[in-house]
């Protein structure tokens, strides 16, 4: 019973593996010309986006890698990621 409801927890990890797997099926569909992939991996990175943000609205700040993920997520362009750093920064 426990683990069909760790399924449907939202979860960041999976948000962020599922929007590279939709980023990777866009670029195929734009590479290719296919229509049917390129939305596929839009639909997937919308998908990716809302998990992120549902996982993101539970998640404890105090459990975050605080500078390490803000400045990746300036890398990365995920905003998440930024405010889930600031937020979990230590104060130096």
């Amino acid at each position: 019973m426990s683990s069909q409801n760790n399924q449907q927890q939202p979860s960041l990890i999976g948000g962020h593996a599922e929007y590279i797997k939709g980023a990777t099926e866009s670029t195929i569909g734009s590479v290719t010309s296919s229509q049917a992939w390129t939305s596929s991996g839009e639909q997937a990175k919308a998908h990716a986006v809302d998990t992120m943000k549902a996982a993101g609205e539970k998640r404890d700040s105090s459990h975050g890698f605080g500078k390490a993920e803000q400045k990746l997520g300036e890398v990365t362009g995920c905003e998440g990621m930024v405010k889930e750093g600031a937020a979990s920064k230590k104060p130096e």
